[in-house]
């Protein structure tokens, strides 16, 4: 996962306030307690040194409602002077702090990385459909100039929609005929009419997933017009319908449920694709100082981490990523992570003879196994003896 916005905020100068809070208010009690927790957090940053008028503009921030219901966090990078990332979290941080020192702590925001999809919902029928932008670790995306707003309604202009009884026999039927060849033409153009906004949002945004819910036969005609990268990111949800679909319990528990379910794909995903480089052609490492070194030569096109188990120096690793321009991404402890030594590994963008060895064995901590591996070792095999005896 690629996060530009942070790079941009580690390029100014220090002294970094730091905060990863747990923002939830689903009721007075959790509110109460929300403050409760930043006050205390407020005094501790106060005497490190943090300015008065900074922590007024954070407290702000953080104890006013978010974008989103529900369990949720927040974490606040600023400077002595000014604010400059303000993310709201899908989930709360894993444990809160607040700090302040010559560089940010990151690590409890990039363990979240794995719970942030962005994605386009469409509710559609057979006049058009309701489009909503939805990107959960930044919610506030719908305050932002994205060209939808909050949500955005497409209407396809083709009106001939409701098929009708126009009257039984003969001498009508070539009418009723002619009048329900207009209503599915109607739709097939509306429905077209809204592929062709998606595929722009879809070109534009790159969201990771595309929902579709809605009328079953306008969600039929909207599949076969969309265009083939529209079409890569589909997840059909049952049960919406337009303008009152957000409303519905049961609609935002399927919307969830399938959001999980891409969570779970794309780390399994990405574990897989981990494994087969290592055993094909090399094209990633794994261990602290094996990704060190491949993020000191600019080869990290992205670190992988597991949650929860990394590295003592990952912040130092954290920032070497980020200032490569390399992707990074948190593993839940749910995956089989047996693969990443220490807790983390990396993609490579491309690997030379001085990119450390991805062969069994030539993990850190391992010289052992690799010992009993190497071709190159001094003693020859048990084969090798016997071999050498026939021959003399």
């Amino acid at each position: 996962m690629k996060l530009p916005w942070l790079k941009t905020a580690l390029e100014t100068d220090g002294p970094f306030i730091t905060v990863h809070l747990d923002t939830t208010r689903t009721d007075p009690q959790s509110a109460a307690a929300l403050a409760t927790r930043w006050a205390q957090m407020r005094s501790g940053l106060a005497d490190d040194g943090a300015p008065d008028d900074l922590l007024e503009q954070i407290e702000e921030t953080v104890l006013s409602p978010s974008p989103i219901g529900g369990r949720h966090g927040r974490t606040i990078v600023a400077t002595d002077t000014e604010i400059l990332v303000d993310r709201v979290l899908p989930v709360p941080p894993e444990q809160e702090s607040a700090q302040r020192g010559d560089a940010p702590v990151l690590l409890p925001l990039l363990q979240l990385t794995r719970f942030a999809v962005s994605q386009l919902l469409i509710l559609v029928d057979r006049s058009g459909a309701d489009l909503h932008l939805r990107a959960p670790e930044n919610p506030s995306i719908r305050q932002s100039p994205n060209g939808l707003g909050e949500d955005s309604t497409v209407e396809g202009g083709h009106d001939v929609v409701h098929k009708a009884n126009l009257g039984g026999g003969s001498p009508h039927g070539w009418r009723a005929n002619n009048y329900e060849a207009r209503v599915e033409d109607s739709w097939e153009r509306n429905a077209d009419a809204v592929a062709e906004k998606v595929d722009a949002i879809v070109r534009e945004r790159l969201p990771d997933m595309v929902l579709l819910s809605g009328d079953v036969r306008a969600q039929g005609l909207l599949k076969a017009a969309l265009g083939q990268e529209a079409q890569e990111r589909l997840v059909e949800i049952p049960g919406g319908t337009r303008s009152v679909a957000l409303e519905s319990e049961s609609f935002r528990a399927e919307v969830a449920e399938a959001t999980e379910e891409f969570v779970r794909s794309r780390q399994h995903g990405l574990i897989e694709r981990f494994r087969e480089s290592q055993g094909r052609d090399g094209a990633s490492v794994g261990g602290a100082a094996e990704v060190a070194q491949a993020l000191d030569r600019g080869q990290v096109e992205e670190l992988i981490f597991v949650s929860g188990q990394e590295p003592s120096a990952i912040e130092d690793l954290f920032r070497q990523a980020l200032g490569t321009d390399a992707g990074i991404f948190a593993l839940g402890q749910e995956e089989d992570q047996d693969d990443l030594p220490e807790g983390i590994g990396a993609m490579l963008r491309w690997r030379d003879d001085a990119t450390p060895s991805n062969r069994v064995g030539s993990m850190t901590g391992d010289t052992e196994r690799q010992e009993a591996v190497t071709p190159e070792r001094d003693e020859p095999s048990p084969h090798a003896q016997e071999e050498q005896s026939l021959r003399t």
